[in-house]
């Protein structure tokens, strides 16, 4: 009996003095208070950039959240509103937040204010004024000037602005003093204070804001449209899900930040629209996660963390939809603790040979900085700022851009894996085919080389390895129809070397191969990849250019002293040579036997000067009567029907 009677005892004491340490501890803050010397005002000029804020010198923290104006004013007299601890925000409570401060404008002209929340996510903002003029009447002197609910329509705000804005205007020398509520319903973060601007600097600032954002948003759309279209390409799934969550993004922060109650859905705005467009943003990151690293296929332990990722912003969604406030907080926080399993996961996918997976892991990581630095903001550790604000959105382009890189490595990668799988295909099947056909397959390969070998002894000239004439006569009309296609002008230059004959004579006919060899080298290293070059028989080149008259001259000039300088080592020292060059130029609708002939033409009266010098083809030079023109004609067709042969001719006298 007394042992039953000690333990409800005990159990008194201790909740009394449960309820008595508080209470102390409330009357001794209460007595600190009334001592402190009451708040200075915050003098304004009459122009404002946001750069003065109200202070949280005095605020007052209704638990209930159902105070009214009657009840901050009762705590304001008994020294209940005191300076808010830590950087700047409350941290997750419950209840409602209470601001007083003051407004002083000591310039001569009335001065038109506005008043702007610091941040986006509140649901409600009450402010009241009291005025040296108002004496007694309205709630101790305090008029309430605003009313801001997230949930009215847009339309009913004062100031055009994705954040509550309060319009206020101090007379000269006034002094205004303010009571604020800020209040988040049942549970969120609050930073109870509010930058002060004169209207036409918030509106500057808030057009740069939008500004901002829209070439973020652009940005992201923009990758994600890339995206979709490389998907389409490929038939990737990982870069569907990229474009869909590139969208998922647009949208969440978009509605998180205010912009699409500010321009979208303007009537009935409610908060769980964040929480749900957040929820499906996480939602498609997480499966595009999976996607992209293959956690089901390579790391399966791994990927039942994401899975968990994905429930829990199922629940998350889900609770927006239904309006659980209490849930959702606990969702979304367990989601960002979550969210570093994915750039473990990238790493660990980096460890198995994925080098995307380690551009992935920078990008996640950048994302989760700019989440971590905004949790650090929430939670009153890092001051509110609007770098720091537009902080986490930008981290998210970011990670976009950097994942998109990501990406393009793993398409780069998918591609070579594809080509390898051919290559491999390709070399399997040949080696069945070698199995199954044997010494055929052997055989087919010994004519496809003899006819490969045979086609390229009958386009090249076996000693120089440049065009024999038959491939020079053919390619030439070919890029002689091209060019009057093209409206271009046709140059032919015929080469001759001056004296190779004797070169055979006195040193052999292998210093005179080599000599050829050299010319053929010295030609086709100072020559585009476009002009025709070939041998026509014995010391005889020709080279089909599409030049203007002067610069196929120049050209002509250019190449004639090159073969000039080069030297050709032999038994007896080096000797050197040198090569007349006849030039013609085509008309349109000449054919190549006429550049041919005119060229031969200036090439004969080039020796006839004297050699190593460059002539231009002219009328003039052909020879007159009939028989020269007969006897030319002969030597063009002989000419002609010794391309039936492949061997080269032998050299001619020069």
């Amino acid at each position: 009996m007394t042992t039953s009677l000690i333990s409800p005892a005990v159990s008194l004491v201790l909740r009394v003095s449960i309820l008595l340490i508080p209470l102390l501890l409330s009357v001794a803050a209460h007595a600190e208070a009334s001592a402190v010397t009451p708040l200075s005002p915050i003098a304004i000029g009459a122009v404002e950039s946001g750069d003065q804020r109200t202070g949280q010198q005095a605020i007052w923290h209704d638990v209930s959240g159902t105070a009214d104006l009657a009840d901050a004013r009762q705590a304001l007299a008994d020294g209940g509103f005191q300076p808010l601890p830590g950087a700047g925000s409350t941290g997750l409570q419950k209840g409602s937040y209470w601001s007083y401060f003051a407004l002083e404008n000591p310039t001569e002209k009335s001065v038109p204010l506005n008043l702007e929340y610091v941040d986006h996510q509140l649901i409600r903002l009450q402010a009241f004024a009291r005025r040296p003029a108002s004496g007694p009447h309205a709630e101790g002197g305090f008029e309430p000037i605003a009313e801001l609910v997230m949930g009215d329509a847009f339309s009913q705000r004062p100031i055009f602005h994705n954040r509550f804005v309060v319009p206020v205007n101090l007379a000269p020398g006034e002094t205004v003093e303010f009571l604020v509520r800020f209040d988040s319903e049942e549970a969120g973060f609050v930073f109870p204070s509010m930058r002060i601007w004169s209207p036409q600097k918030l509106s500057q600032s808030h057009t740069g804001e939008t500004a901002i954002v829209a070439f973020l948003f652009g940005g992201i759309a923009l990758i994600s449209l890339f995206s979709l279209i490389v998907g389409m390409t490929t038939g990737e799934s990982s870069f569907f899900a990229y474009f869909v969550y590139g969208l998922s993004k647009i949208v969440a922060w978009a509605t998180i930040l205010g912009f699409t109650h500010q321009y979208v859905l303007r009537d009935g705005f409610h908060w769980s629209y964040m929480s749900a467009a957040g929820a499906v943003s996480i939602l498609c990151g997480v499966i595009f996660d999976r996607l992209f690293l293959q956690t089901r296929k390579y790391t399966p332990r791994l990927d039942y963390i994401l899975i968990l990722m994905m429930i829990n912003a199922t629940v998350l969604l889900v609770s927006a939809l239904l309006q659980v406030k209490a849930v959702a907080l606990i969702s979304i926080t367990l989601a960002l603790l979550l969210y570093p399993a994915s750039t473990v996961i990238a790493l660990v996918r980096w460890r198995q040979g994925s080098s995307e997976a380690a551009v992935f892991a920078v990008g996640w990581t950048l994302l989760l900085m700019g989440l971590f630095y905004q949790a650090l903001r929430d939670l009153g550790l890092v001051e509110h700022n609007l770098v720091n604000y537009y902080l986490p959105p930008l981290s998210s382009f970011i990670e976009m851009v950097t994942i998109m890189a990501a990406m393009g490595l793993k398409l780069r990668r998918v591609r070579l894996q594809g080509l390898e799988s051919e290559r491999q295909y390709r070399r399997h099947l040949e080696e069945s085919k070698v199995k199954l056909e044997g010494q055929v397959r052997a055989r087919t390969e010994e004519l496809e080389k003899a006819k490969l070998q045979a086609e390229m002894e009958a386009r090249t000239d076996p000693l120089t390895g440049v065009r024999n004439r038959r491939s020079f006569l053919a390619e030439a009309d070919l890029c002689i129809k091209r060019a009057e296609r093209k409206g271009e002008p046709i140059s032919l230059l015929m080469f001759d070397i001056d004296h190779f004959k004797s070169i055979n004579d006195n040193h052999g006919h292998g210093v005179g191969d080599e000599a050829l060899r050299l010319f053929s080298q010295t030609i086709q290293t100072k020559i585009r990849e476009t002009d025709v070059f070939g041998r026509l028989g014995g010391e005889e080149f020709a080279l089909l250019l599409t030049e203007t008259k002067p610069d196929s001259l120049h050209t002509a000039e250019r190449l004639r002293d090159n073969i000039a300088s080069v030297r050709l080592s032999c038994v007896d020292g080096f000797i050197q040579f040198t090569s007349s060059i006849g030039v013609a130029h085509g008309a349109p609708g000449d054919p190549v036997e006429k550049l041919l002939r005119q060229a031969d033409r200036a090439l004969y009266c080039a020796k006839e000067r004297g050699r190593n010098i460059v002539v231009e083809y002219h009328p003039e030079q052909e020879p007159h009567g009939a028989a020269v023109s007969a006897q030319a004609r002969i030597e063009l067709v002989d000419e002609l029907e010794s391309e039936s042969t492949l061997a080269a001719p032998s050299p001619e006298p020069a």
